[in-house]
């Protein structure tokens, strides 16, 4: 990648931020035939990209909004992402537990509103239930009140592979992508136009100017950095907002459905979702003031959870259970005295005098219309004659229907076959990086090889979810992954050490 980098001597598309919206706009404007770059200061989806809550959804809080415009498109988007990427995204059956009759229509009425919105690209019909075919859904579900359920479709996914797969998906169609390159500084021209940036190398210290058409920032919660940087009297438009999310064991939440409660103690919605063999439980909302690459989980928030998920399963679940603890900040469009819970999660494309074009707010579902709508921008801020979007029919890297969801594997798609051919070529390859963890040494070596992890936090935190599964397990495995890293990349015994005083440091973050 570096190579292609310095042998182009103008890009059309510079795109900075390898999370979801800069991944997709990449993959958008690749397709379109630009000649296009992508840099990221740490690794794809570092940031915000890899902490959701593994959800595909249209935003059924955003109903109560009266946001009917960004659910819909939210919806249309699900829909796609199961088209474009069976092998990553998953219908997901949940239940509202119904525990007050003056609830039973509210909610009732509101999904059916949520059926309708979805249109053909809907997963399922959602329906008032009895109490006895609620608890066959959640057999651990509390009792105590319980007069029923309404049952809805969602859709769910993981979300780092997804976003190893657009990287992946931008490569296969001969778009630049580069990791742990950090962009210091805007290159301008006589009509102080933004022309190119200027990056820095993290694993050699080198600095590179490379020159673009158009450059877009896409840097999530960092976006005021990149236009500090075009203007330094720039006033901030991200207001960041942490959430917080715990991974508990199968146990805790029996059956295959979700739980979804609409209404906590803070405003937001509550989801028990099952992933992989774990449960998700999230997520809070705690407005910020600073900004962190690395957020941490507050002990209130850890409380705030544990206490909620208490309130309806039969088993309270304890710090002890507690296999990780993760947060992501999501990036906001500002506003003034609003609470961040009541801001919506709707994308803004913002173009400076510089022509310097920014994508504000928006999420995950919607990363591929954030995408459309940022290209559509570039052809005009660059007077170039329109193209037709087609990532609405692209099948991602890998595509495969009819994968097994609850196997870790099936994130592979049709890469899977070559990762168990190297497995029939070196036996060893076989063997779990850890007893509690689910994942072979060919999953690292492939990651390496074929996904461009470099360092070892890239392989546990998201070429492999080891991190979130079970973070004192992962730091356990980090040694021995290490090495083999060290060996495919040609790094030395110091290289070894430091990756795993880095990860470690940062893997007890994740212990509640």
């Amino acid at each position: 990648m570096l190579s292609q980098i310095e042998a182009t001597a103008l890009f059309d598309v510079i795109v900075i931020g390898g999370g979801a919206s800069g991944l997709g706009t990449a993959l958008d404007s690749t397709l379109r035939g630009y000649k296009t770059l992508l840099l990221e200061k740490d690794d794809f989806a570092k940031g915000t990209s890899s902490r959701s809550t593994k959800l595909a959804h249209g935003g059924v809080r955003y109903l109560k909004q009266g946001d009917v415009g960004m659910v819909r498109e939210a919806l249309r988007e699900r829909g796609l992402m199961k088209e474009n990427a069976p092998h990553l995204v998953h219908d997901q059956k949940f239940i509202v537990p119904v525990y007050d009759w003056w609830d039973a229509p509210l909610y009732t009425t509101g999904l059916k509103v949520y059926d309708v919105m979805a249109g053909s690209l809907g997963l399922g019909k959602s329906e008032m239930i009895s109490k006895e075919k609620t608890l066959r859904h959640i057999p651990n579900l509390s009792e105590e009140g319980l007069i029923g359920g309404v049952r809805y479709y969602d859709g769910q996914f993981d979300d780092a592979r997804l976003a190893v797969t657009l990287a992946q998906t931008i490569s296969d169609f001969e778009g630049t992508l580069l990791n742990y390159a950090e962009v210091v500084g805007l290159e301008k021209d006589e009509l102080n136009k933004v022309d190119g940036v200027r990056f820095i190398d993290s694993e050699t210290g080198t600095e590179h100017i490379v020159k673009g058409t158009t450059v877009v920032n896409a840097t999530g919660v960092f976006v005021d950095q990149i236009l500090t940087m075009d203007d330094e009297n720039h006033e901030p438009v991200v207001s960041p907002s942490q959430g917080v999310h715990i991974i508990l064991d199968k146990e805790f939440l029996k059956g295959a459905s979700s739980i979804m409660v609409p209404r906590t103690s803070d405003g937001r919605v509550l989801f028990a979702v099952p992933w992989y063999d774990k449960i998700v439980v999230g997520t809070t909302d705690t407005p910020l003031d600073s900004i962190d690459a690395e957020p941490r989980a507050l002990e209130e928030e850890i409380e705030f959870i544990l206490k909620t998920a208490g309130q309806y399963l039969q088993k309270a679940p304890k710090r002890s259970d507690v296999r990780s603890v993760f947060a992501g900040l999501r990036p906001l469009v500002k506003k003034q005295e609003v609470e961040t819970k009541n801001i919506s999660r709707s994308h803004k494309i913002l173009v400076n005098k510089s022509s310097l074009i920014t994508i504000v707010g928006g999420k995950w579902t919607t990363y591929r219309q954030m995408a459309e709508d940022a290209v559509d921008t570039i052809e005009k801020v660059a007077h170039l004659p329109p193209v037709k979007c087609i990532t609405r029919d692209l099948l991602l890297h890998g595509y495969k229907q009819g994968a097994d969801r609850l196997d870790v594997r099936s994130v592979y798609g049709n890469d899977l076959p070559k990762i168990e051919a190297l497995i029939s070529e070196a036996p060893k390859l076989g063997v779990e990086i850890h007893p509690e963890l689910p994942y072979r040494f060919a999953d690292v070596f492939w990651g390496v090889k074929h996904e461009m992890a470099r360092t070892v936090e890239d392989i546990l935190a998201r070429r492999t979810r080891s991190l979130l599964l079970n973070a004192s397990a992962s730091i356990e495995a980090a040694p021995e992954v290490a090495k083999m890293m060290a060996g495919i990349l040609g790094k030395d015994e110091a290289w070894v050490d430091n990756q795993i005083e880095e990860y470690t440091a940062l893997a007890k973050g994740y212990i509640c």
